[in-house]
């Protein structure tokens, strides 16, 4: 198959990174693909290293007149099959040609973005229903979910340099420093967690507030901002618990990862990890906006342990979540509708 895949998106983020790991995953699985995408040098370095040549294009604000023909230009001389428009801006600049033009959304995007696909992918069941109560025929949309890499054999990030004591539970959280994220109620719960440590890695503009936040509950010894870090799995391997507390998230890679790397979960019931979680089978839901119940939720999981739990949660990345059953089931997928 030739499929052509294309990203207009930044420089990181969830669906980003799962465009570069699918796009190599199906690379390496024998399809011919070629990414075409806005040039951000880390990706562009990345798709390279894994054999690949992007084409790099603008995918400017709607009066770009130039990234569609360009994108239609490469994908005819590269004589797509298929072709998938990830995210909303480049599905607004996919053109349509000789090749089967499939929507892959990653969130609630307005399907107006969308109108020259023909057919669409969600990566939550949520989503995909949501999909057709929008009106868009049930035949033409698909559920095909995320792959995460393996991070069982992966060895643990440094406590040291974390600022975490060895003989401390480490619980961690990691994503976007967002109000949507939700870790100011993250922070408030930790503070009837007495002795645990948590570490938040990632950034953004809920820094200062954050920083403020953890001074005035006078927990400045055991919260740590640990920056942008691209080391997740070292990270969760490190961790006794992880713990998601958006207010709203669509799938949630970061419960994919800790179901990987088989740590125990605990998350505010927001879209995707409402769908992704068994509650008290394969992780524990609690309520948004809910310090206290997030506060007893990880205290009762560091206290018991919740080995069950990770074990549940590692048979649920093997089964629906691993590279070589996502990967097989796009390829079936694409199979089915290119022309």
């Amino acid at each position: 198959m030739r499929i052509g895949q294309l990203m207009a998106g930044a420089a990181q983020g969830g669906a980003e990174l799962f465009f570069e790991r699918l796009t190599i995953g199906l690379h390496e699985a024998g399809e011919a693909v070629l990414p075409v995408i806005r040039p951000e040098p880390a990706r562009v370095a990345r798709l390279r290293a894994a054999g690949l040549e992007p084409v790099g294009l603008r995918y400017g604000g709607p009066l770009d007149p130039l990234t569609r023909p360009r994108a239609a230009r490469a994908l005819h001389a590269f004589g797509a099959e298929v072709a998938v428009a990830w995210m909303s801006r480049a599905a607004f600049h996919a053109p349509r040609g000789s090749w089967t033009l499939v929507g892959r959304l990653g969130g609630y995007y307005p399907l107006k973005y969308f109108r020259r696909c023909d057919h669409l992918v969600g990566n939550t069941r949520d989503i995909v229903r949501w999909i057709a109560d929008q009106g868009w025929p049930a035949d033409r949309v698909a559920y095909l979910p995320n792959f995460v890499g393996d991070f069982t054999s992966i060895a643990p990030a440094s406590r040291a340099v974390l600022g975490v004591p060895d003989d401390a539970p480490l619980v961690l959280a990691l994503g976007r420093l967002h109000a949507v994220k939700g870790f100011d109620i993250l922070i408030r719960a930790m503070e009837t967690v007495p002795g645990a440590h948590l570490v938040i890695a990632g950034e953004g503009p809920e820094r200062p507030a954050l920083e403020a936040l953890i001074a005035s509950c006078r927990l400045g010894a055991r919260v740590h901002l640990a920056g942008w870090r691209t080391d997740v799995g070292p990270l969760l391997r490190s961790a006794q618990l992880f713990v998601s507390s958006s207010r709203h998230e669509p799938l949630g890679n970061m419960v994919l990862e800790a179901f990987s790397a088989g740590v125990p979960v605990v998350a505010a019931a927001a879209e995707g990890p409402r769908e992704l979680i068994t509650d008290g089978v394969d992780g524990v839901l609690v309520s948004i906006d809910d310090p206290a119940g997030l506060s007893r939720a990880i205290a009762r999981v560091l206290a018991e342990g919740g080995q069950a739990m990770a074990a549940a949660g590692r048979t649920r990345y093997a089964g629906e979540f691993a590279e070589p059953v996502v990967v097989a089931a796009w390829r079936d997928y694409l199979a089915r509708v290119a022309r």
